[in-house]
């Protein structure tokens, strides 16, 4: 009796991926295994029981959607109505500094964040679920960097402006962008710190942009990564410890390479989530919290992403290669790191990371974190110093 009922229930969850497969991707089946010659793939150490189910409320830890209509989201492989997956995502970059006001930031499902002029740091979210978001922000202007990597998934990017580095990638025709200073009604004033932070946006705003420059609210057919990141199966997630070099990573400080912003992650075995601290030049250290509902910032994955960079100019305006390939890295998850090598090879390509034996790493279902270091800097894991190269490199 017990062998039919698991016989049905295979033959059911088959019948349901066939049955709403129509033109849309299959975001949620899992990624094809990589055919080309990078190694041999780790297996699972069976110990994925110890992880704590931080997403099951929602349906996500299992491999079967709660209803009818649900698909892996492409950002966060967590189950989502079939609209949300299917509506383009936005980009909006918000400053990080002791006098920004950030809203909205904790609902993002992957927030990048990168040095700037004068070692500070910007950050920018993709947000996948935007449709009901009142206040996002505060909105301040892009780099170029930025805007590729909205790019790659195919989000409208907000911005406030930006120094004339940004001008020929603005103005071209692939370009889809909504700039708050060429279009108004893309943001409005709000009671902020200074008149500098006062820029916000939300659902009828953006709306209203779309509408006005007659972007598309789907994503666009000649847009092709259907699966961007690679996620382990929600219901076996990847612990790391089928890696005999993964590391301890309870703490993970970018303070050396974020020295105004002085933020660390601190993995909570409760949640299995890293909450997300830091102490700006000036102001007390704690936690990294989203003034919209006062919720600390938590990341189910922390990627590290050491990039080749330039000074331009005498105002310290910095440019980074976003396409490269080979480049180091780290990869964090579950209260483990691994070294990792990326690559990005076209704009609209997904930024892909390789563990050391060449495959094509899994993240673990739930929102990502992307911190992009210059070459030359470092992090701490748990008070140990983690440069570029893997920790048993000779």
């Amino acid at each position: 009796m017990k062998s039919k009922t698991i016989f049905f229930m295979i033959l059911a969850a088959v019948l349901y991926v066939s049955g709403c497969g129509k033109e849309e991707p299959d975001v949620s089946a899992t990624p094809a295994p990589i055919t080309e010659d990078r190694g041999t793939e780790p297996e699972a150490d069976g110990n994925e029981a110890n992880i704590p189910d931080n997403s099951s409320s929602d349906g996500s830890a299992t491999d079967l959607p709660p209803k009818s209509g649900m698909v892996r989201s492409l950002l966060t492989n967590e189950w989502v109505d079939a609209t949300i997956a299917q509506t383009r995502p936005i980009a909006v970059t918000i400053p990080n500094t002791k006098t920004a006001s950030q809203f909205g930031i904790s609902q993002a499902a992957i927030v990048y964040e990168c040095c700037v002029e004068g070692s500070l740091t910007r950050l920018m979210g993709i947000w996948e679920n935007w449709d009901k978001l009142e206040k996002i922000g505060n909105i301040r202007s892009t780099r170029d960097y930025f805007i590729y990597w909205a790019f790659e998934w195919d989000a409208l990017n907000i911005h406030y402006g930006g120094p004339f580095y940004v001008d020929s990638l603005l103005e071209r025709e692939d370009s889809q962008t909504i700039n708050c200073l060429g279009y108004s009604p893309a943001s409005y004033n709000d009671n902020a710190k200074n008149s500098t932070d006062n820029a916000f946006t939300g659902a009828d705003n953006i709306r209203k942009s779309i509408e006005y420059y007659e972007y598309p609210l789907t994503y666009r057919e000649d847009y092709i990564e259907e699966n961007h990141y690679q996620f382990a199966p929600a219901s076996a997630p990847n612990t790391l410890r089928q890696y005999s070099q993964a590391v301890s990573a309870e703490k993970v400080d970018l303070s050396p390479a974020y020295p105004l912003t002085n933020c660390y992650f601190i993995y909570n075995p409760d949640t299995g989530l890293y909450e997300r601290f830091q102490h700006l030049s000036g102001t007390k250290e704690g936690p990294h919290i989203d003034l919209a509902n006062n919720e600390q910032l938590a990341f189910k994955n922390l990627l590290v992403q050491n990039t080749y960079f330039e000074v331009r100019d005498a105002s310290g305006y910095l440019i980074y290669q976003c396409h490269d390939t080979t480049r180091d890295g780290w990869f964090f998850t579950n209260g483990k790191g691994i070294h990792v090598t990326w690559e990005k090879t076209s704009d609209y390509g997904a930024t892909r990371y390789y563990d050391d034996m060449g495959r094509e790493i899994q993240l673990n279902t739930g929102k990502t974190m992307v911190c992009i270091i210059q070459e030359e800097d470092y992090i701490m894991v748990d008070g140990v110093k983690r440069l570029s190269e893997s920790p048993n490199a000779d």
